[in-house]
């Protein structure tokens, strides 16, 4: 189940904008972390315009509520180099791709953020990875509504509602969160030369898990394998 998670949203147009977007392309649960904004004012409202009911059922929240979900994405026009791996993005048609074979059961935030400043790193390097949307390096920046219209389309075009793979259990986040511990002990056991190389070892392995939506028999996999290592270590 996707969500569409609005961080500190500012103006009510925005917020009943992106309500119309998500009924288009049928998607129902909107967030909104700690809006700056009232979104069921007559603004929101007129703009949602057939979409009025996602903006009545949306669910306010603080940011802790991110926690409950299996998976993050983040959005961002604000991009880095090849060696600022929390900021390495995929574009909407490669996040639809991933997207399309993955059971519904998975709870999956799509993070919109502000609309002046976006995503601060700290709510990036909560996410499993990001998505950006390929514009002018003259101006890269999009309204947040014309962005989400873009990510959700790509979406939607993958989605099939009659998956054949639906049998297969997808890795939430508990399982995520096992590999990523058995993979800290493991690395805490190697000699780095700065504390910098060995916290970019582990950014790069939480993005790698992410993007990889792993199903829960490979996921178990994976920790048995660093079970092993780290058995036989010690």
């Amino acid at each position: 189940m996707i969500s569409v998670v609005l961080i500190e949203p500012e103006t009510p147009g925005n917020i009943g904008a992106i309500a119309r977007l998500m009924k288009n392309f049928e998607f129902n649960n909107l967030v909104l972390i700690n809006p700056k904004c009232k979104h069921l004012s007559k603004e929101a409202l007129d703009r949602s315009t057939h979409a009025k009911s996602i903006l009545k059922k949306a669910k306010i929240k603080k940011i802790d509520y991110l926690k409950q979900f299996d998976y993050l994405i983040a959005t961002t026009a604000k991009l880095g180099t090849d060696y600022n791996i929390p900021r390495s993005p995929i574009t909407p048609e490669q996040l639809s791709e991933k997207l399309s074979g993955l059971s519904p059961k998975l709870k999956v935030g799509l993070l919109i953020g502000r609309e002046g400043s976006g995503l601060n790193n700290e709510e990036i390097s909560m996410c499993d990875f990001i998505v950006t949307i390929p514009s002018s390096a003259k101006y890269p920046t999009m309204n947040i509504s014309h962005a989400t219209s873009i990510i959700l389309y790509e979406i939607f075009k993958k989605q099939d509602k009659n998956k054949s793979n639906s049998h297969i259990i997808p890795a939430t986040k508990k399982e995520k969160q096992v590999m990523m511990d058995y993979f800290n002990k493991a690395l805490n056991k190697i000699k780095f030369t700065t504390k910098e190389k060995k916290q970019t070892q582990k950014t790069v392995w939480k993005r790698i898990f992410g993007k990889a939506f792993l199903t829960k028999r490979e996921a178990f996999a994976v920790i048995g394998f660093l079970r092993k290592l780290q058995d036989k270590k010690n």
